[in-house]
Parts: structure tokens; sequence; C-alpha cells
């Protein structure tokens, strides 16, 4: 076994974020129930990233669920995609079934789907949504667009594509892209306009903002003692 792998398996764990504990991401966790069931698809190259947000969401997201994988079997994510709500406010309700949107970016490479407003909650301005799971994919790109390839039931959900938002804050790690934004940012600003609600997810981006730092410091303290060595 490589002497990096043995020390990498040696090193303590925070139990909650599963992070090293000089990375833990627990101080930053601001928990925020959402009025949306939140299901997370995160790429498994995403799961052991440093720099991934996914986590951190999911911790700040009370009821999210994040199932970690490339290519799903297809009755497998059929159940994620629509199972029950498990949000504390549709135990009254249970019976409604809940609609899967699917939050990813316009990409011409990728075949047509109805779209969803998440303003007028309509998709394709006719057919209104009433109890939605807002299906969040995580990965780079390159890595996102493949797993919506292997998945054909990722392609025909109503999709949501964010315009007209701020500039991304998430700048430890490149963008291929202008309009790209973090995992975070992006389930940030659906859940603002789905919520009609732009202040009840700004703690979370404090957060992302403190994590960012963070992520700086570890960076600048690892090249200082490689530096030393």
């Amino acid at each position: 076994m490589p002497a990096q792998d043995s020390l990498q398996q040696r090193r303590p764990l925070c139990p909650h974020c599963q992070r090293a504990q000089s990375a833990c991401i627990c101080n930053w966790v601001s928990p925020i129930t959402p009025a949306v069931d939140i299901l997370i698809l995160q790429h498994p190259m995403e799961a052991s990233n440093a720099k991934n947000t996914a986590r951190l969401l999911h911790m700040s997201l009370p009821y999210s669920k994040l199932e970690i994988g490339e290519s799903f079997a297809p009755e497998h994510l059929q159940a994620l995609l629509h199972a029950p709500s498990s949000l504390p406010q549709a135990d009254g309700d249970a019976a409604q079934p809940v609609q899967p949107v699917l939050l990813y970016t316009d990409d011409a490479s990728l075949p047509a789907t109805s779209r969803f407003d998440a303003r007028a909650m309509l998709v394709d301005g006719k057919h209104k949504l009433e109890r939605l799971r807002l299906v969040i994919v995580d990965g780079t790109w390159r890595k996102s667009r493949k797993m919506l390839f292997q998945n054909p039931l990722l392609q025909s959900l109503p999709r949501l594509a964010l315009r007209d938002t701020p500039t991304s804050q998430y700048m430890i790690r490149k963008a291929h892209r202008s309009d790209q934004l973090s995992t975070l940012e992006a389930s940030c600003y659906a859940l603002m306009q789905l919520e009609k609600n732009s202040e009840k997810y700004h703690p979370l981006l404090t957060a992302l903002d403190n994590f960012v730092v963070q992520q700086g410091l570890l960076r600048f303290r690892g090249q200082s003692g490689r530096r030393g060595e």
C-alpha cells in the first residue's frame, strides 16, 4: 500500500461530515428546511473531492437525500425520483405524488426536454406542479453530462435552467463556462426562485463563503509546509 494512501486511512475523520478533522466543515452547516424535496445525485469522484460543496449542501438541508453513483439501475433511480415526500409538512397529504424536476443548465448537445418555470411553477407554460423534488446532479461539467447520457430517466425530467444568476463566488475550482456555479450556489438560487424567498438561503451562501476561505487557508498551509521541507 502506498505510504500516502496509508496516511490518508489513518487520518482521523469527522464522524458527521466524513472529512479529515483538520478540514471539518461542520462549523459551516446552516440548517434550513426547504419547501421542496431535495435529491442530490453525486458522481463518485466528487465524493472524495475536498473542494466539493454537495456535502455541505446536504448537511444544511434537512430531509435531503444524497446518492452516490454514476450509472444507476433504472428501477432504483425511478424509486429515488418518485419516492414519497420526506418533508414534515407533507405528512398530512402523503398520497399526493412528488414530481421530480432536474436542475441543469441549457445544453444544446442534450436531447430536447420539457422546460420548468420555477417562478410560475409550470411545465412548458401549461402544466402546474404542486409538489416538487429538485434533482441535483453533482459533478464536473463533463461528468454531469455523462451521468445524464447514462441515465435516460434524468433526461426525461422537466428541466429547470437558471438564468440571470449572480457571478459565482466559488473561486477555488476552475469553471469551464462563465455561467457555471457550484452545486451549492445553483441549488440555493433554484430554491430562492421556487420558494419566492431571496433571504431564506443567504445563510447557506455565507456558509459557502466560509468554506471557500477555509479551503484557501488549507491550501496555503499545505504549500507552506512543502516549501519548508
